[in-house]
């Protein structure tokens, strides 16, 4: 005799499965969809909150190894899917299809922020989410040559909106787009208000998973500006190892408390230099960016080392994500990319009121 499965059997046994980044069961989060019930065959989709999500496999074993015990089941199939949560903050602040804003910034100029922002966008644009990259930092506006871009698509939207520039699947906007490269930024407070909203509301972003925003270094009008126009899901504060860097990342950090704005974490860039012979050379300190991240009470998010390639990618327009994808340096800043991702994601499902109920089938 063939024991019936029955929808509630499967729903009680998958309900003791959690995804670990939210400490909470899929079933409660609607992370599970699409239950079949297919003679003794069970399957179903798991919806992954960020791409590479880091407890994939766990969650997927822990899945079959659930339906299995049930009676009757001898085949559990487990599809999965990437679908980023929308921040409900960052849409009801603002009437884009922008899901989620992390914001990356640094209390000192120099310390490779610009090179941090533009990796993380591009190594989550190789996942294939939808990805952004703002050019906030109006007085310095890196990003055209960083990404290798010279100016933004011919047309206007449809809408009469700009259209970003769009390079390695990162669609970007940056004030370098409009401007002759020796020309110097000589702007008040309300024009830097004024630059960031336009490039928020009038700009042709589409749908977008994840935006980047690349801060100018320090505390001042720019970071007030993009608190005031644009909800940030959260930040990540780069620093190097020395004190004088330390020092200014420690205000960068209060600031964003101060706004309210969650920290998902300290990068500490330049951490160190590899020489030939294998020696590692610490040409700014040790262990700066992890003791800051201790104090303040965040995440140490990872050391990314020196290396060369990194220059020649910022000068090529090549990232060294995508140049070097098998250098240490591009693990380094593309597992800080995936953690980055989480972070946001977990973020934006907790501000979230309502979620995808579950849909059975069979």
């Amino acid at each position: 005799m063939v024991t019936e499965i029955k929808n509630e059997n499967v729903l009680a046994a998958i309900s003791k499965v959690k995804d670990p980044a939210l400490n909470k069961s899929l079933v409660s989060a609607f992370l599970v969809r699409d239950i079949a019930i297919e003679g003794e065959k069970v399957s179903l989709t798991l919806v992954l909150i960020s791409p590479e999500h880091p407890f994939k496999e766990q969650m997927v074993e822990e899945l079959k190894t659930a339906i299995l015990g049930i009676e009757g089941v001898k085949e559990a199939k487990i599809n999965s899917v990437v679908e980023v949560p929308t921040d409900a903050k960052v849409q009801n602040k603002n009437d884009t299809k922008i899901k989620n804003v992390i914001a990356v910034a640094s209390g000192k100029g120099g310390v490779g922020k610009s090179t941090v922002s533009v990796n993380i966008a591009v190594a989550l644009a190789k996942t294939g989410v939808k990805v952004g990259l703002m050019d906030a930092d109006l007085y310095g506006p890196n990003i055209p040559i960083m990404m290798g871009v010279e100016r933004l698509a011919a047309n206007p939207s449809e809408e009469g909106r700009i259209s970003p520039a769009e390079a390695h699947g990162v669609k970007m906007i940056s004030i370098g787009f409009m401007v002759p490269p020796d020309q110097p930024i000589v702007w008040r407070g309300p024009m830097l208000h004024t630059a960031i909203r336009q490039f928020i509301e009038d700009v042709d972003w589409g749908e977008i998973d994840y935006l980047v925003v690349d801060l100018p270094p320090g505390t001042g009008d720019t970071q007030l500006s993009l608190a005031q126009t644009l909800s940030v899901t959260g930040s990540v504060i780069v620093t190097l190892p020395q004190q004088v860097s330390l020092d200014d990342a420690r205000r960068g950090l209060e600031m964003f408390r101060q706004l309210q704005i969650p920290i998902f974490g300290v990068v500490e860039n330049m951490s160190y230099l590899e020489m030939p012979d294998g020696e590692r050379v610490d040409v700014f300190g040790a262990g700066g960016g992890e003791k800051l991240a201790e104090e303040a009470d965040v995440p140490f998010m990872g050391a990314i080392p020196m290396d060369p390639a990194i220059r020649k990618g910022g000068d090529s327009g090549m990232p060294i994500v995508l140049s070097r994808p098998d250098s240490v340096v591009s693990k380094v800043i593309t597992e800080i990319a995936y953690q980055t991702a989480l972070r946001s994601s977990v973020l934006a499902i907790k501000n979230q009121s309502g979620s995808i109920p579950i849909n059975i089938v069979g």
